[in-house]
């Protein structure tokens, strides 16, 4: 069978392209990348770079877009460049950034202050839900990447933070509050957190953010919870803000110094475990490992029965 050569589109081809190859945050990352560069155009080595990822990794992902017919490979020399197919460059890019979004977004935000304060009645006056959403925006928004989805983030952003300020500024109901903190909130507080859900359930609740959070959490730790079935949902890196620091019991740190502030009555823990960013799979599994041993053991101190 002769070889197709992919440094050029095929005839044909593109319409075939599955820009759901771009739901990958990686993925989306690097076609993000390529549109933002000064030629339209970069390397799988500055891409490693950009991502701080391994250029197999990077790799990896730039083939599952070039064979969805999305990239363009052009060697030139020892160099290989990589660039949007052509053809494709204005539905990726409308995918990626869709066009009026400033006031697309603005009308959103003011819906998303209107159904937050039929939510909270009772709890918080409007001025108040208006506060939190735009600055829950903001807060997005400075690290956003893909943002044809920061308005619902921030809609859930900033469901998170009222009802954890409600909590913080109410009584407790006695179900524990578990805070995980990491610098990018991108993988050792989304692995702690999913293995604490699926052990605990409702019986406990919990949270995480990022002193400095990444625009998306690491492929590679979606797919070490992945192979002990225990799924991230949805989850977003978020940035750490005061009110979820008092809503909560037990603040657990894993690398980022003294980004949270102290308050009385709160127990602050400390782990130390290696960032999983940028280290391959075996060794992402093993510091996976490593936080069930400690969540478990956390889970036995919160005398949580989990079977």
């Amino acid at each position: 069978m002769k070889a197709v050569d992919r440094s050029e589109p095929v005839a044909g081809s593109t319409s075939l392209g599955d820009l759901k190859a771009l739901a990958d945050p990686t993925r989306a990352r690097i076609a993000t990348l390529i549109l933002d560069s000064d030629e339209g155009r970069t390397t799988v080595t500055r891409l490693a770079e950009l991502l701080e990822l391994r250029q197999p990794t990077v790799s990896h992902h730039a083939k599952v877009l070039l064979d969805e017919g999305l990239l363009r490979r052009e060697p030139a020399g020892r160099r290989v460049w990589y660039s949007l197919a052509p053809d494709r460059v204005d539905e990726v890019s409308e995918l990626l950034r869709p066009a009026g979004e400033p006031d697309l977004a603005q009308g959103v935000l003011e819906r998303i202050v209107t159904d937050l304060s039929v939510r909270f009645a009772g709890t918080f006056n409007r001025p108040t839900v208006d506060r939190y959403v735009h600055e829950s925006y903001r807060l997005l928004a400075e690290r956003a990447r893909i943002s044809r989805y920061l308005p619902s983030l921030t809609a859930r952003f900033a469901t998170e933070r009222l009802t954890a300020l409600s909590r913080a500024t109410g009584e407790r109901d006695g179900v524990p509050e578990v805070l995980f903190v990491c610098v990018q909130n991108a993988g050792r507080s989304q692995i702690a957190a999913a293995i604490l859900r699926q052990l605990a359930g409702d019986r406990v609740r919990v949270r995480t953010a990022g002193s400095a959070p990444a625009s998306a959490v690491r492929s590679v730790v979606i797919s070490a919870l992945d192979e002990i079935g225990v799924p991230l949902g949805a989850e977003y890196p978020k940035p750490l803000t005061d009110e979820v620091v008092r809503a909560a019991d037990v603040v657990v740190t894993m690398g980022c110094g003294d980004a949270c502030p102290i308050y009385p009555g709160r127990r602050y823990l400390d782990w130390a475990l290696d960032d999983p960013v940028g280290l391959p799979l075996p060794r992402v599994r093993e510091i996976r490992d490593e936080i069930e041993a400690q969540v478990r053991g956390l889970l036995a101190t919160l005398e949580v029965n989990i079977g």
